[in-house]
């Protein structure tokens, strides 16, 4: 197999969850910053965004979710305490889905993150077996 796609087709990824305090409020309730900011983030991390669809709640807080080649992403934003829940998982190795949520809690002005990584799926090298 060519290395262009080694590891295309593994049946494994990172799955990271992770929560992020202290951002300033109008931030957590603008749509259109959470999407730019969101893809920007996992295109940095080497993530392929295909699609980025967003819903802003009244009377506050924005979930962004993101359609990625590798997988998904999710953000669900607390204006009224400054926090969001943030869900990136990626399959394959291509995208670092840590790197992508380091990136985003930049961008929001924080460093408040508690991050979780979750191994899901077969190791590659045992992948097909």
């Amino acid at each position: 197999m060519p290395t262009e796609f080694a590891g295309v087709g593994a049946f494994s990824g990172r799955h990271v969850l992770a929560e992020l305090d202290g951002v300033a409020p109008e931030r957590l309730d603008d749509e259109q910053f959470l999407r730019t900011t969101l893809a920007g983030a996992l295109t940095s991390a080497g993530a392929s965004v295909r699609e980025v669809v967003a819903h802003r709640f009244e009377p506050q807080g924005v979930t962004v979710l993101a359609l990625l080649a590798e997988s998904h992403a999710s953000v669900h934003t607390y204006p009224e305490i400054g926090a969001l829940f943030v869900d990136v998982f990626t399959c394959g190795d291509r995208a670092d889905p840590e790197q992508a949520v380091r990136l985003l809690a930049a961008a929001l002005g924080t460093d408040s993150v508690s991050m979780t990584t979750v191994q899901r799926g077969r190791e590659a090298a045992t992948a097909g077996k």
